[in-house]
């Protein structure tokens, strides 16, 4: 005791101390924490439970929990809607809430941090220690507070009848919930019965039938959505599915004829066309148009006008030569090759590689010297019924088809060319001195060569410069080189047509060398070049293919035309675009009167689409266009009449007398002819206002041909040559041909007289005249005409005008018993009788004079009778004694004198009248003239 009270005082010193020091240690909390909200709640479940811990424990104050702070998270947020507080100071429970309910669907993950801090020392929180920071994460769970919505109210499809298909369309709902739970959409349900379509849990319809467009068009019922909370949707959607015909891929409105009417114009192939892919997806559409027109002509038709005339009419410089010309006495060079029909009246020759061979003689050849020229031809390789030549090998390579081989002669040189094709390659070997200089050959590969079809070639050679035109297009020489050492040609002149010669001789190389094939129209003209516009023209095709309007042509659409339009492609992207261009493809003929027949039309369409192995594959399509029979134009030759009476003297002058001086030609036609819309010059014109282009008129005696020594026919010929015509003058006809206009062949014709020798007068003669369009495919009226020679009465009984008469009689013309006095289009109405009016007038005279010489009789008989009866009676008594004779006298014997003579007189003023009527009929003169 007395140890205790002695030392009570320390004692209570100590434990003052250690009370003062008792909060030794820091609260203590786990690092992180999960935690768990529900939306719409604040209480946050924490994982692991929030508890403080404290060393100090069980001491008061020290050991106790007094509160939580909570922190800014990592994105600075969290501290503001969240709170902690202590549920148990001893054991340092704790509880995390928000300040005010969450919403999952603003934020659904929240983050921040949590520190402990204990009571301190005593009741005011003295000496307080805290925790470290922990970190919390609060997740919001969602609340099924949302129901599915549809994207749209209204969803259409339309699929072909008669398939099942796997998706036919597919509606789509949203839900607004946050977690995967409730915003998904687990799964859908038509909710309209008995309709045969079925739909799975990802919105996709499809058709549980096959269904008939015929039974039900169009099919609408009702569909809705749930969610994952099996919430059902607002508002439910409506499906309506159309139901169309059978879809066959392909084009539809395709005609398979096409009619043409001449004169027209332009007119849509395909008007009503357009492309149906059934919903396959597309991404390139090409289409190829083909009319075939190569068999109306060579390359296309040109009127049916011949390669000479078509010449003219471009314009061409005048001055070629042409080497196959058709045969003729004068041009027998190519009597033996053998020539097939044209149907524009050319020939077109043909030559099978080995013994068809034109040559050119000398004379044709000399015409054609110089190193300035131009070389034209239509070629086609093989031809018809002509095998394509064998190959024959030599070193592996097919031998050169020669078509032309030259040899001229320049002043002191001789230069040579040649133009071979070989494969589908045409090649030019030109040799400009053959003493001295090195020959170069050009070449060309050129598909036109070797594709059976033919082609118009010109070659402009201005050495060393040469240009190739085929079909009007130019083409550069792919390759230029020297060929070396070559045997030179003989220095000799000559020129082969469809083959060449061997070296040292004159004969072709062999059949290796020849061409096979057809050529027509080869000429060469030497000098200057033929210019550009003039080729062009020359192959200018007058019918093809054309686009409509290229204005119209939509976005990413593509429009090509070859050089003879035959051939249009079309390429696009857009299905709509593609069919309003297919319908603007349209048909162009610009000839006045087109070739009727059959053109052959084929459409080949290809298709690439995104899905290449399942894409669409189009077959051919295959048609005709039909150009109807275009009408005849009427040509009439008038302003003639059907006799020509003038005085024999003039005949027989210098210059003859005019056969046609007032002659007039006149082309119609019954249908318009629409020309504005192809640029030629006219417009639009109707009927009779068309100009046209003759291309011949010939002139030809009646009866028997001229007779040289004493008659002829003259022409102005300074008009023939100015105006570049061609014409044949024999004592049988006169030929004027090539293509002019109207008034050129008036002016022409015209000038035509008709002379007759000195003495050597005649009656009549008979002339006609008749004229041509288009190489003769229209032909006018044939114009007769009667010439009458009028002579006067002392040349009339000149005895060799009689003889000549008499030869008329003794030999009629062999149109004795045709009619006269018509201007008809039948070519003998107009005739007469040979030597009719010479045989009236004869017949006329004689009778005249016996009637003369009757009248005289019986004026004579008459007044005889009268004087006898006045004698009787003086002289009776000194006779006879007649008394006992009866005479009985007709009382009207007195007035028969005088009637018969006015019988007389009537009969002869009526054979006078009957007479000279004929006579007027005869040699058409007006009534009374004669007298």
């Amino acid at each position: 005791i007395v140890f205790v009270i002695t030392h009570m005082h320390t004692l209570s010193s100590s434990v003052s101390f250690l009370c003062r020091s008792a909060n030794k240690h820091k609260p203590w909390i786990e690092t992180e924490y999960q935690g768990i909200v529900m939306e719409n709640d604040n209480t946050v479940l924490l994982n692991p439970p929030l508890f403080a811990l404290d060393k100090d424990a069980p001491l008061h104050y020290a050991g106790e929990i007094c509160g939580f702070r909570v922190h800014n998270g990592p994105l600075g947020s969290g501290s503001v809607q969240f709170e902690a507080v202590v549920l148990d100071r001893s054991t340092g429970e704790g509880l995390v809430r928000s300040k005010e309910p969450l919403d999952c669907e603003s934020q659904r993950e929240h983050s921040f941090t949590i520190q402990a801090y204990d009571c301190g020392e005593g009741p005011d929180g003295v000496n307080s220690k805290k925790s470290h920071k922990a970190t919390v994460h609060v997740r919001v769970n969602d609340v099924n507070e949302f129901s599915p919505v549809f994207v749209e109210r209204r969803y259409e499809a339309s699929v072909p009848e008669g398939r099942l298909f796997d998706r036919i369309v597919r509606v789509e709902a949203l839900d607004a919930d946050c977690s995967p739970q409730y915003s998904q959409i687990c799964f859908y349900d038509i909710i309209t019965p008995n309709v045969p379509f079925a739909i799975d849990n990802d919105g996709n319809i499809k058709n549980t039938e096959p269904l008939d467009s015929k039974r039900q068009r169009i099919h609408t019922f009702w569909v809705t959505a749930f969610d994952c909370g099996k919430n059902r949707a607002q508002a439910d959607a409506q499906v309506v599915v159309t139901v169309k015909p059978s879809c066959k891929p392909g084009w539809i409105g395709w005609t398979k004829r096409v009619e043409y009417t001449p004169g027209s114009g332009s007119i849509p192939l395909f008007p009503s066309l357009h492309l149906e892919t059934c919903e396959e997806t597309v991404w390139n559409i090409q289409a190829t148009v083909e009319l075939q027109t190569g068999h109306i002509g060579k390359g296309c038709d040109r009127d049916s006008y011949s390669d000479r005339s078509v010449r003219r009419l471009c314009g061409a410089v005048r001055g070629e030569v042409d080497l196959l010309p058709p045969p003729s006495p004068a041009a027998n060079w190519t009597s033996a090759l053998p020539t097939l029909p044209s149907s524009d009246s050319s020939l077109v020759f043909s030559f099978n590689g080995s013994n068809h061979v034109a040559v050119v003689p000398d004379a044709v050849v000399s015409a054609l010297s110089g190193d300035h020229f131009t070389l034209q031809l239509w070629m086609r390789r093989g031809g018809a019924n002509i095998q394509p030549a064998t190959t024959q090998t030599r070193g592996n390579r097919k031998e050169e088809e020669t078509i032309v081989c030259s040899t001229v002669k320049n002043d002191d040189s001789f230069s040579h060319y040649s133009l071979s094709v070989h494969g589908c390659r045409l090649s030019l070997f030109y040799w400009p001195d053959v003493s001295a200089a090195r020959p170069v050959k050009f070449l060309w590969k050129l598909e036109q060569v070797c594709d059976s079809e033919w082609h118009h070639l010109s070659l402009s050679v201005q050495f060393p410069s040469v240009t190739l035109y085929v079909d009007g297009v130019t083409f550069d020489p792919a390759l230029i080189h020297d060929n070396g050492a070559i045997p030179n040609p003989a220095p000799r002149q000559r020129m082969f047509i469809g083959a060449c010669w061997g070296k040292g001789s004159t004969t072709t190389r062999g059949p290796d060398s020849g061409y096979h094939g057809l050529l027509s129209g080869v000429t060469v003209r030497p000098g200057s070049v033929e210019p550009h516009s003039v080729v062009e023209c020359l192959y200018a095709c007058r019918e093809g293919l054309d686009f409509g309007d290229l204005e119209t042509l939509g976005s990413g659409m593509k429009v090509h035309v070859n050089p003879s339009q035959s051939v249009l492609v079309l390429e696009g992207d857009d299905i709509e675009s593609f069919n309003r261009a297919v319908q603007q493809v349209t048909y162009r003929n610009s000839l006045r009167f087109a070739t009727p027949g059959v053109r052959p039309l084929k459409l080949t369409t290809s298709l690439r689409c995104f899905n290449e192995e399942s894409c669409l594959s189009l077959k051919q399509l295959e048609g005709y266009l039909v150009v109807l029979q275009p009408d005849a134009p009427q040509i009439s030759l008038s302003g003639v009449g059907p006799h020509l009476a003038r005085p024999a003297p003039e005949f027989e002058g210098p210059r003859g007398v005019p056969l046609f001086p007032e002659l007039r030609i006149v082309c119609s036609l019954s249908h318009a002819v629409n020309t504005a819309a192809q640029g030629m010059e006219g417009g639009a014109l109707m009927s009779d206002a068309v100009a046209h282009t003759l291309d011949g008129c010939e002139v030809q005696p009646l009866g028997e041909e001229l007779n040289p020594e004493r008659e002829e026919l003259l022409v102005d010929m300074d008009v023939v040559r100015e105006r570049g015509l061609e014409i044949i003058n024999t004592t049988a006809y006169i030929a004027i041909t090539g293509a002019e206009s109207i008034s050129v062949y008036e002016d022409v014709l015209r000038s035509v007289r008709y002379r007759l020798a000195k003495g050597s007068a005649r009656f009549e003669r008979r002339f006609r005249l008749s004229c041509s369009e288009m190489n003769g495919r229209y032909t006018s009226n044939e114009l007769t005409l009667e010439v009458n020679f009028l002579h006067s009465l002392d040349s009339l009984y000149h005895p060799s005008h009689l003889l000549a008469s008499q030869q008329q009689f003794l030999h009629p013309s062999h149109h004795a018993g045709e009619l006269s006095g018509h201007t008809l289009p039948n070519p003998h109405r107009n005739s007469v009788v040979p030597g009719a009016a010479t045989v009236i007038i004869m017949v006329c005279v004689g009778f005249l004079v016996v009637m003369v010489i009757l009248g005289v009789f019986r004026i004579r008989s008459i007044h005889r009778r009268g004087e006898g009866s006045r004698g009787g009676a003086k002289e009776g008594s000194n006779q006879w004694d007649d008394s006992a004779l009866t005479i009985i006298v007709n009382p009207m014997e007195v007035k028969t004198t005088p009637v018969n003579e006015v019988n007389y007189h009537l009969c002869l003023f009526g054979f006078f009248f009957i007479c000279e009527c004929f006579l007027s009929a005869v040699l058409r003169v007006p009534h009374g003239h004669l007298c």
